[in-house]
């Protein structure tokens, strides 16, 4: 099956594997927002949780299975460790999907069944052929991974694949969980399995890796050549660690070579067939909305989706640029949905233009959500004679897409200059809706109102990040503020968007307690690689 595929399935993982990056943890409406956006990138799976996890997790598979997993729409799959209970959880929560997947894994290196499972190679035989078995009772799509396979030997991994296949996996994924393998070895490892795996046309070959060693893109690019027809990837590349392989490179890389990839598919080179179904149109849209939930920002020289990926500073590489764009560019900067509209609205534009126009880039918003919106963008507009689709992009992330409101900040005030100390005042209504005034001093503006807030709201926290960006040019530009706090071991982050920096550094560190809060009440999610399975969840 996986060599007769004339194109790559494209499996996006980044509300599962993309939220384990520290302090990228999303609420259930921001993942529904997420997978609306991958619906419109037509990605073939969505990897929406880790059902099992926390009840939290349940309910956004279970949400995303309902409202996207539609007859038209992805595949939703839901990720559980060999066990009987996360594999009931994950078939509960895709339920509701018009198309339902079960992923479940265990791991085959040598290194993880002795040090992290503490189980024989015979023991993690009978597991994997007895829970693959067990998923395929719920559902005729089943997936099946043997964890670090990268640093498995390779004749125990054929004989655990054989055994998964025989119990009912239709999708066999190889992951580099480490992030350990070269573009050579990867490639090697798939002909290997595709050789020596004497039912493998009965699967699909799929591909998941990590970035540790810069290497994750390169490597699947050699596995499809190799025969894998299955990508899991990540908008942005946001993953553990070092992230995981990017989907808007792995997409481009195939589109712009195609040329060069159509022979490995059995397509003449010359073919203009798309080698996956993705929108790339979607891509630019699909990468800020994952930036902005998660409050990962894009390094300026990302490739496709970096600020700097279609600018040209080099005076030759201006000129010829300006003779024929195929001077220095591969790709036109509006394939991937990066166009030059930049005044769309103003001050007297109406409810209905409004909503149009945020249609048009992607954002579905309820009556509820939109008012909020609305009442924003007039209040920014006042401010700017323009108003950009960035900046009703940073609009609708600020006001439609925020966490729970335990603590609201009703009234932030500083005071400073080169002469002062820099003191703030702020109002916080508390979760039981008592409104409590503190001031405080800082080094700086921001520091001030955070040692403000700090006095009001009294939940441990360490600030390890903060940055301001500039949402678009001029003097009356927009500013988005990404802090991350540390409360343990745990990551979250805060973002906010105003026209004042100031007001913005305060939106964004309330918008970070009141993540924590949420987390704390809710208590921590299990992580499905490095946790212990929870006594009476099965083997």
């Amino acid at each position: 099956m996986s060599s007769q595929l004339d194109r790559v399935l494209i499996f996006d993982t980044t509300l599962r594997d993309g939220e384990q990056s520290p302090g990228a943890t999303m609420n259930v409406a921001e993942k529904l927002a997420v997978a609306k956006q991958l619906a419109r990138l037509n990605v073939d799976i969505i990897e929406a949780g880790f059902p099992f996890a926390s009840p939290g997790d349940f309910e956004a598979v279970q949400t995303i299975a309902g409202e996207v997993g539609t007859p038209n729409g992805p595949t939703i799959c839901g990720l559980a460790r060999a066990t009987k209970g996360d594999i009931e959880a994950a078939a509960r929560a895709v339920a509701p999907a018009a198309k339902g997947r079960i992923h479940t894994f265990i791991a085959t290196s040598d290194i993880h069944m002795q040090y992290k499972l503490k189980k024989s190679r015979a023991e993690v035989l009978a597991i994997a052929e007895e829970m693959v078995g067990y998923a395929k009772s719920f559902t005729g799509d089943v997936e099946f991974s043997p964890e670090d396979a990268g640093r498995s030997d390779p004749e125990f991994l054929y004989e655990v694949l054989e055994r998964a296949i025989a119990a009912g996996a239709t999708t066999l994924n190889i992951p580099d969980t480490v992030g350990y393998l070269t573009p050579s070895e990867f490639g090697d490892l798939i002909r290997g399995i595709k050789a020596n795996v004497p039912s493998i046309d009965q699967a699909i070959i799929s591909v998941h890796g990590h970035n540790d060693l810069g290497l994750a893109v390169a490597n699947f690019l050699e596995a499809v050549k190799a025969g894998a027809r299955q990508l899991e990837c990540t908008i942005n590349g946001i993953g553990e660690r070092a992230g995981n392989a990017a989907l808007e490179e792995l997409v481009m890389a195939l589109h712009v070579r195609r040329q060069y990839y159509n022979p490995f598919f059995g397509l003449p080179p010359e073919s203009e067939a798309p080698l996956t179904n993705i929108h790339t149109q979607e891509i630019y849209k699909a990468s800020r909305l994952v930036s902005n939930m998660t409050g990962m920002l894009v390094q300026p020289n990302k490739a496709i989706v970096g600020a700097n990926a279609f600018a040209h500073e080099s005076g030759i590489h201006q000129d010829g640029v300006l003779k024929n764009r195929l001077t220095y560019e591969i790709m036109d900067a509006q394939l991937i949905g990066l166009n030059d509209n930049q005044i769309v609205l103003g001050k007297h534009s109406g409810r209905n233009a409004f909503r149009t126009r945020l249609s048009e880039l992607g954002h579905e918003l309820g009556d509820q959500e939109l008012n909020k919106a609305f009442l924003r963008f007039k209040e920014v507009a006042d401010k700017k004679k323009e108003i950009s689709d960035r900046d009703l992009e940073a609009i609708v992330n600020d006001e439609a897409l925020q966490v729970a409101e335990h603590f609201k900040l009703e009234l932030v005030q500083v005071s400073c200059g080169s002469n002062a100390q820099p003191t703030a005042t702020v109002t916080i209504r508390m979760p039981d809706g008592e409104e409590i005034t503190d001031a405080s001093i800082g080094t700086g503006p921001v520091d001030a109102i955070y040692q403000a807030i700090n006095r009001v709201v009294d939940i441990e926290n360490d600030l390890i990040e903060y940055s301001v960006q500039s949402v678009t040019a001029g003097i009356d530009a927009m500013g988005e503020v990404t802090i991350r706090v540390r409360n343990g071991a745990r990551i979250y982050s805060g973002h906010a968007a105003n026209t004042d920096i100031i007001v913005a550094s305060a939106h964004a560190y309330v918008n970070a307690l009141n993540r924590l809060y949420t987390a704390l009440q809710a208590g921590v999610s299990i992580h499905p690689q490095r946790d212990k399975v929870p006594a009476g969840t099965g083997v």
